[in-house]
């Protein structure tokens, strides 16, 4: 009877153990579902880490936009000219002829009051014929010609190209010169070859 019993125990006791083994492995099968949670739990905020940094990127783009833009471009802008009439500055090169008060009357001169001459040799919308050792003492004017503001000329100004490539100013198609180291408003190279070119009082604007 006694031994009748320790076997009901014994079998009590491997009952246990079983019950006990499949327990084990349900707590094991449960202890699986939460680390699978977290790992859904990661792919569904997975997308949220790439939002953010798009979100991130998007706002880093509109500031730097924005500052582009705001940021003020070089603006180059025309100083004001001088008021008066048609009065300009004129630009580099330039040659200002205006009518000269001389002590032969008015005359044809440059802005410096240089006064200039033409030549009896030279025809008119001809090329210059004082060349070589002549424009030692007579060299040729030049630049840009352009009115005074203050002058009208009965006639046109224009360039005429030398043999040596240089453009020389004319006055109704003949060619203009100066008269090296003459003082400002001398008219003393007038007479024989030299002739200043006259005008009047009617051609300065009141």
């Amino acid at each position: 009877m006694r031994k009748s019993g320790l076997a009901a125990a014994a079998g009590l006791g491997s009952l246990v153990l079983l019950l006990a083994a499949c327990g084990g492995s349900g707590s094991n099968s449960a202890a699986g579902s939460p680390s699978s949670a977290p790992g859904a739990s990661s792919v569904a905020s997975g997308p949220a880490t790439p939002t953010s940094a798009t979100s991130s990127a998007t706002a880093a783009a509109t500031a730097s936009k924005k500052g582009k833009h705001s940021k003020a471009k070089p603006h180059k802008s025309v100083a004001p000219l001088p008021s008066g009439g048609d009065q300009s500055i004129p630009p580099v090169g330039t040659t200002v002829m205006i009518v000269q008060k001389s002590a032969i009357g008015y005359v044809l001169a440059e802005a410096n009051h240089q006064v200039v001459y033409t030549y009896s040799k030279d025809k008119q919308g001809g090329k210059p014929t004082c060349t070589g050792s002549c424009t030692v003492a007579w060299p040729p004017a030049t630049g840009m010609p352009q009115a005074g503001p203050a002058d009208v000329f009965p006639a046109k100004f224009g360039l005429v190209t030398r043999a040596d490539g240089t453009k020389q100013i004319t006055y109704n198609g003949y060619p203009l010169y100066l008269l090296k180291d003459a003082k400002p408003l001398a008219t003393t190279g007038n007479g024989g070859d030299w002739h200043v070119v006259k005008l009047s009082a009617s051609n300065i604007r009141t």
